[in-house]
């Protein structure tokens, strides 16, 4: 495709996203006004669920598939960097293998920091989670810091345990098991707030711990020197 052609194709793309945005805003309320259909749509539902929280009911009661095709995105994330930071033939961790090592030389101040704070940011993740259908946050929050929270284990120079606490493959599996869920849940409009909020903080918990582990791995990783090619 040339110049010309990609010019056209991204002005009818602009146009038609023009077209769309402005039918979109005029279609508005006046501003100010006491009218709000979408804001007391959004409330009665939210009670009619027995939600407390109106934004976790709009998220994945009226508006789920939204929510679906970000699951989707951040599954696909996830594996895409299964898939572009694998180790390779020609790579291996640096000073031979990593799990071999024992802790590495950091202070026992932060050792000791690391190690105390995991288990109370654990226990925070589960109850954004268990409580997103009450109070600000959910399975997206909730999933987020638990992705995170196992990783202060290598704050704390603790490589190896790390590497114990979360095992790739049975992560890898769990993501795609809970995206699947999720998905079938929503296409059955028959799940309940609590249990989407689960699923969803399954999926994101599992796709940050993979893709902060593929970094890590990667950060480790030096390219062996080839030997018997000549500069091009």
């Amino acid at each position: 495709m040339n110049a010309r052609a990609r010019l056209l194709l991204f002005a009818a793309g602009a146009a038609g996203c023009a077209a769309l945005f402005a039918l979109g805003v005029l279609g508005l309320p006046g501003f100010g006004g006491a009218f709000h259909p979408y804001g007391d749509r959004a409330v009665r539902h939210a009670l009619q669920q027995g939600t407390a929280n109106a934004v976790a009911s709009v998220t994945f009661d009226q508006r789920a598939f939204d929510t679906v095709g970000e699951e989707l995105i951040l599954l696909a994330s996830a594996l895409a960097a299964v898939v572009l930071l694998r180790a390779t033939g020609h790579e291996e961790t640096a000073d031979g293998d990593a799990t071999a090592h024992g802790p590495a030389d950091v202070p026992d101040a932060l050792r000791a920091t690391g190690r105390l704070l995991l288990p109370p940011a654990l226990v925070i993740g589960v109850y954004i989670v268990a409580h997103g259908h009450l109070s600000p946050g959910g399975g997206f929050q909730g999933g987020v810091v638990l992705g995170t929270a196992v990783h202060l284990l290598y704050l704390a120079g603790d490589y190896p345990a790390l590497r114990r606490l979360r095992p790739l493959p049975l992560l890898e599996a769990a993501e795609a098991l809970a995206a699947a869920a999720f998905v079938g849940v929503v296409l059955a409009a028959a799940g309940p707030i609590p249990a989407l909020n689960a699923l969803v903080a399954a999926e994101v918990g599992c796709a940050l711990t993979l893709l902060i582990a593929r970094f890590f791995e990667q950060a480790l990783l030096r390219r062996e020197p080839r030997e018997g090619r000549g500069r091009p």
